[in-house]
């Protein structure tokens, strides 16, 4: 029988993949901006409500057309390490190419990424974020740390340094069993 701690460890991890502070998900009758929804313009009295959408308010952030969890991993990898193949990318995540290609073609249709030559000068097509993508995941990681911030706030700051050190820790282990680091800035621990 497994340990009882790896258990709850187990169960916990599940339950922040589920949190919808880190990851938003669409729910019926909103869009998340790597869709293809039309947009409706709004003309009412609610329309002077709406944040603009590179802003987060007081409130649970309310950009109205957040950036869903593949959206959001795949322009924060190539903000990161810079244009990158399909085939780099599914590599990257381990997924298989056409999950990839499904999820940039989502990207590519939002003008959040363009298609480029490779700089190299190989044949396969690089993908790179464009300034309208930077500035939707630079919101996007303005309203996570917004809403973590107030998901913590009774947190002492001891606690929350120690929650950062831990999940570091514990994500450069699963890059180093997978032989797949996450590139950082430098300086990051």
């Amino acid at each position: 029988m497994p340990d009882r701690r790896l258990e709850r460890l187990e169960r916990e991890l599940m339950l922040v993949a589920r949190c919808s502070v880190l990851t938003p998900r669409e729910r019926k009758g909103q869009a998340t901006e790597a869709q293809d929804s039309p947009a409706q313009p709004n003309t009412g009295p609610a329309a002077l409500k709406e944040p603009h959408p590179d802003r987060c308010t007081d409130e649970p952030c309310a950009v109205p057309t957040r950036l869903d969890r593949s959206g959001y991993l795949l322009l924060s990898r190539l903000d990161a390490e810079g244009a990158m193949s399909i085939g780099q990318l599914a590599d990257a995540f381990q997924l298989d190419v056409s999950t990839v290609n499904r999820q940039t073609g989502a990207l590519l249709r939002a003008g959040l990424v363009e298609r480029i030559p490779d700089p190299a000068g190989g044949l396969a097509r690089k993908l790179r974020i464009t300034p309208q993508g930077a500035d939707r995941m630079t919101a996007e990681r303005t309203c996570r740390q917004t809403d973590l911030s107030r998901l913590l706030e009774s947190w002492p700051s001891d606690e929350v340094a120690r929650l950062e050190d831990v999940l570091t820790r514990f994500n450069r282990e699963v890059e180093r069993q997978e032989g797949r680091a996450w590139p950082r800035e430098s300086g990051e621990a």
